[in-house]
């Protein structure tokens, strides 16, 4: 399939819901972005190797992108990135494996399809595990790369790779601790599990849902994800009595597809997730839906939901003041909290519930169970502490009022 021009312009963010809980059960499905699979490119994989030189380059491991490699001049290579299909976000994805058999400089740069922007600075990695930085020089209106690897791999991509064999390992980390219970929800387009866990009181019907990683790149956001969990399973008084009075279900990889195959945007539906929560063409989006559909029934109640992600800047989409759901005021006095726990900070908020129709995941929860839902994006390069930070304070500030709501019942 011959790749057309990227859309350059990425479909907002946006989703909104009827005027009252009532009025959305029952509806089928609001007509919004369409979400039928359509067919993606299959990434070809292998060695580029550059003889003359002895300098190589892969894509041949989980989560890579890397299309062509073109010599622009002595050891110095153009790489080209593309999509698994289009249109899409302008997130171009890549990571790729460099070494050479002679001492040197390898130099690289990039290119995208028509009127796609560069996005993420390179970073590197000598084990695939621990990562740093890599700073360009311009040459001619080229970004240009360098590094020395000789016969060591380099390992090169617009983020730390977290794969699905990260996430799983990760959760099986937290299975050390008492009362964390793994499991899957269903499969994936492509047959990966589609990873969950859940920990707190099994007999409580207060619940609270974490949602992540429906787009591949955004790994800051997992990131945060992960310093959030963590801090709601760690010994501060507030989210030690949140795990006494609720059920937390964590879904930290919606999209195990798209970060294994080294996608921009989308499933290997070639969809994007985040718009397919009112038809629920895909799987992925299918599996939580019938998941929560069984879980969350008679009394029990989900009060909140947060879904986390990674943008250019840290900000939180909410919903607009005036709608009410399970916990009345809930988000905009857990954010006002931050503000006062955190020195300096000021968080950047902004009402994302305005005209129908609903497709994204935070507006479904939200008019479906009257969750007080939020996404909760961090930038692109946000520093890692920080990240960290404001996870525990995050969470221990809502685990704080959580508590108090349902105390109050």
């Amino acid at each position: 399939m011959k790749l057309i021009q990227v859309m350059l312009t990425a479909l907002a963010i946006s989703g909104a819901g009827s005027e009252s809980l009532a009025q959305f059960k029952g509806q089928g499905p609001i007509q919004g972005v369409p979400t039928e699979s359509r067919p993606v490119e299959k990434q070809w994989k292998g060695i580029f190797p550059f003889e003359k030189e002895q300098v190589f380059f892969s894509n041949d491991f989980t989560g890579a992108r890397l299309n062509k490699a073109n010599e622009i001049g002595k050891r110095t290579y153009d790489l080209r990135i593309e999509p698994e299909n289009t249109p899409v976000n302008g997130s171009p994805w890549y990571a790729f494996k460099v070494w050479a058999n002679q001492d040197g400089p390898v130099r690289f740069s990039f290119s995208y399809p028509d009127k796609v922007k560069h996005r993420y600075e390179p970073k590197i990695s000598k084990d695939g595990t621990h990562w740093e930085q890599l700073t360009f020089k311009e040459e001619n209106g080229i970004r240009l790369y360098e590094v020395n690897p000789g016969k060591d791999t380099i390992w090169v991509a617009a983020q730390e790779l977290t794969t699905s064999a990260h996430v799983d390992q990760w959760i099986k980390n937290l299975e050390k601790k008492q009362g964390v219970k793994s499991f899957s929800i269903g499969k994936s387009t492509l047959g990966r599990p589609i990873q969950a866990f859940r920990f707190g009181n099994d007999q409580s019907k207060n619940y609270l849902v974490i949602l992540g990683r429906q787009h591949p790149p955004e790994v800051t956001g997992h990131k945060a994800l992960v310093a959030f969990t963590e801090a709601l399973l760690s010994e501060n008084a507030a989210t030690k009595s949140l795990r006494d009075q609720f059920q937390v279900i964590v879904l930290p990889l919606l999209n195990p597809d798209g970060v294994d195959e080294g996608f921009w945007r989308h499933n290997a539906g070639g969809i994007d997730l985040n718009r397919d929560w009112s038809a629920f063409n895909q799987p992925e989006t299918k599996a939580v839906r019938d998941f929560l559909k069984k879980e969350i029934t008679g009394d029990k109640k989900l009060l909140a939901s947060i879904d986390f992600h990674s943008t250019f800047d840290d900000i939180y989409y909410v919903v607009e003041p005036a709608r009410k759901g399970n916990v009345p005021d809930l988000v905009p006095n857990w954010l006002s909290s931050l503000k006062e726990r955190i020195p300096g900070y000021l968080p950047n908020i902004k009402p994302l519930y305005s005209e129908p129709p609903t497709y994204t995941s935070f507006s479904y929860l939200f008019e479906t169970y009257g969750a007080e839902s939020l996404v909760y994006e961090i930038g692109d390069a946000t520093d890692p502490e920080f990240i960290r930070t404001k996870g525990r304070v995050s969470a221990e500030e809502l685990a704080r009022l959580l508590n108090e709501f349902v105390g109050s019942k």
